[in-house]
């Protein structure tokens, strides 16, 4: 046989029904040539499908960005093309790296020196959540046994931990089809363009690994999105075959707006934890030869590969002050941070970008509020209200205030669950209170505070209030003209995004009433030496060049947890917290600390015979990142007899599993106490 034959097969001709390889080749660039969150030729505002139950990122790339040869795809979860591996096949991120890229990383892959436990970093590899499945992919799957109605499992030794599947809104999965394909996204319309099946059930020689017996949340969950239809989205639906015409075998060989499936069901579409935590390059990390379980989410969170790769692309390709200047780039920095501006009033619900100004974090959103429109409003006798739950930012700025003002603190107290009591709330409202101040999630306890209700009955007794909410943005659904707060704070690291930027939102009849804090640059209109007038909100409180790229990354950050859905992840999240209660409480010697019947992800505990510091340094021996100490919250944990906590703190990337070898450290340190 000769060469020509090797490289030119004479019969070479793919099999009917099927384009060849060039066809293949030019749908595929067509496809990540097309516009951000776009099919080629298909309307704007076409959704894509969505993979492993999250939705496709309108922006797989940041506009402009150029990738190295042989390197494609989003960083997020996406489509996979037609021949690629499935999810977690690699058990690597599923963001692109270059080539030296990856070279660099190798000194990191290798073992580190020993740990205190005796295993070096590096050496030990695992899947993701450490629950010995290769990965996300077998996405829809019900577990196998011990399971309750919708696929929900039950862990048979954890007290507590049967899920209710009304309170999530759960229906039981749907019995697959016949031929159905055991990959959600071949042959997503089904053969005659009906649904695709909601669970799947494929056979051992799919070669799909199933879910481990803890796996218990990965499928329970919904996405809240509505079905999508002609009334929802203006497309039309998907029309059938026409007579002795082939339907197509891959969705996206078809790209016309008739061919594309339809985009949500009746049914539950899964929360896929693994598909997600291929997004979080960190959380491949090793820590004493264990792989890195990050509970300390209340202190900051981690980053997806989006986030990370925003930045890159912002510091490369848009790198220049902002505002004034004539030149591209700064017209570049300035589209990228406004849009992060804009970003920012969408997901918070604010009726406009002027009411959000970008500051370094919530410490500083809280000090910009006291030092400038307290220090305008609040004098002598004057009284501000806080409650026992706040943070320590949330109290020392109104405590200087009040030093220098002569005011008083006056402080809402709470039960022995953590719960604040609004009638005592009630009774400290008089007419020399100027400001109520309270956190929506206590950083301590995980107490989710009914904010609504306080900033209701401040405002009838006609005083302003300002909502921290740094612990609450990234786990429930913010909507300050709903919550009609007239300040509301956050940071970006606590939801994903990152250090030194964070957002305060003010209305606008209040910030046009506020001096700014700051002088300098990029907060005046003009400047003599006898005057100065200042720009209108939101510019005037951000003197001097602001954290530009931090600020794009916040918004990417923002856009991540849209595209996930944040209703979606609170449900994940809430039952993640009453699997751990349930597994925590029965152990002897643990107090938990912070029992409100509405809490967020904070597991707060003591172990009777140990340090906090103790039992830290035993999980993180074993690769558990958990928080010890008083959290910046001295005042409510001296309110239940303490002065320090172990705060494990949990996200919707964090897993079953991951609270299973915690409960194993606690549980073992309980008996060597006994």
């Amino acid at each position: 046989m000769s060469s020509a034959d090797v490289l030119e097969p004479p019969d070479a001709t793919p099999p009917a029904g099927l384009p060849d390889s060039g066809v293949l080749a030019r749908l595929a660039n067509q496809f990540f040539a097309a516009l951000p969150g776009q099919l080629p030729d298909t309307p704007a505002g076409l959704r894509l499908p969505q993979a492993g139950g999250v939705a496709l990122p309108t922006q797989p790339q940041p506009a402009g960005l150029t990738l190295p040869p042989g390197v494609s795809g989003p960083s997020t979860p996406s489509a996979l093309p037609f021949g690629a591996l499935p999810p977690g096949a690699g058990l690597l991120p599923s963001s692109p790296a270059v080539p030296a890229q990856a070279l660099a990383s190798l000194p990191a892959r290798a073992p580190h020196a020993e740990a205190p436990n005796g295993v070096p970093d590096g050496v030990l590899t695992t899947a993701p959540a450490y629950d010995g499945r290769l990965g996300g992919h077998a996405l829809g799957v019900p577990p196998t046994g011990r399971s309750l109605p919708g696929g929900i499992a039950r862990h048979p030794e954890a007290p507590g931990a049967a899920l209710d599947p009304a309170t999530l809104g759960v229906s039981p999965p749907r019995t697959p089809e016949a031929g159905a394909s055991p990959f959600y996204f071949l042959n997503e319309a089904g053969p005659s363009g009906g649904e695709r099946p909601q669970a799947l059930t494929p056979s051992p020689a799919a070669g799909l690994a199933l879910p481990s017996r803890h796996d218990v949340l990965t499928h329970a969950l919904v996405d809240p999105r509505p079905a999508a239809g002609p009334t929802s989205t203006g497309i039309p639906a998907p029309r059938p075959p026409a007579r002795g015409e082939a339907a197509p075998g891959f969705y996206f060989l078809d790209v016309g707006p008739a061919a594309v499936p339809p985009l949500a069901s009746t049914g539950p579409r899964p929360f896929d934890v693994h598909a997600v935590r291929r997004d979080f390059p960190i959380l491949q990390e090793r820590v004493n030869g264990r792989p890195l379980v990050w509970f300390d989410n209340a202190a900051t969170t981690q980053k997806p590969q989006a986030v990370i790769d925003r930045i890159a692309h912002f510091y490369a390709h848009e790198n220049s002050n902002i505002h004034r200047a004539a030149h591209e780039l700064a017209a570049r920095a300035t589209d990228a941070y406004e849009e992060a501006r804009e970003t920012v009033r969408r997901f918070i619900g604010a009726g406009s970008t002027e009411e959000i100004i970008f500051v370094r974090g919530t410490t500083e959103a809280i000090n910009l509020v006291a030092k400038s429109w307290g220090a305008k409003h609040i004098g002598a006798g004057d009284e501000i209200i806080v409650s026992h739950l706040e943070h320590h930012a949330n109290i020392v700025p109104w405590q200087q205030l009040a030093a220098e003002k002569g005011a008083r603190i006056r402080v809402i107290p709470v039960d022995d669950d953590g719960q604040v009591l609004l009638d005592e709330f009630q009774k400290l409202l008089n007419d020399r209170t100027k400001l109520v101040s309270v956190t929506q999630v206590s950083n301590a306890l995980g107490t989710v505070v009914p904010v609504q209700k306080i900033v209701e009955i401040a405002h009838r007794a006609g005083v302003r209030t300002l909502v921290d909410g740094a612990q609450s943005i990234s786990h429930m659904k913010v909507d300050v003209r709903a919550l009609d707060t007239d300040f509301f704070v956050f940071s970006g690291h606590k939801i994903f995004g990152p250090t030194g930027i964070g957002v305060v939102y003010g209305k606008r009849e209040i910030l046009e009433d506020t001096p700014p804090w700051q002088g300098g640059g990029n907060m005046i209109a003009d400047v003599t030496f006898e005057r100065t007038v200042f720009q209108p909100p939101p510019n005037k409180f951000e003197a001097g060049t602001g954290n530009i790229a931090d600020a794009v990354g916040l918004g990417a950050a923002l856009e991540y947890v849209e595209r996930l859905g944040i209703e979606a992840i609170g449900q994940y999240e809430h039952a993640l917290l009453d699997y751990a209660t349930g597994r925590m409480r029965p152990i002897p010697g643990v107090r938990l600390i912070g029992t409100a019947a509405d809490k967020a992800s904070v597991l707060s505990f003591v172990l009777e015979g140990y340090t906090t510091e103790a039992v830290g340094k035993a999980l993180n021996q074993e690769g558990i990142a958990v928080r010890t100490g008083h959290h910046c919250a001295q005042p409510i944990l001296r309110r239940f007899g303490l002065e320090t906590t172990v705060r494990p703190s949990l996200a919707f990337y964090n897993t079953c599993e991951e609270v299973d070898r915690m409960v194993a450290v606690v549980e073992r340190l309980a008996r060597a106490r006994s």
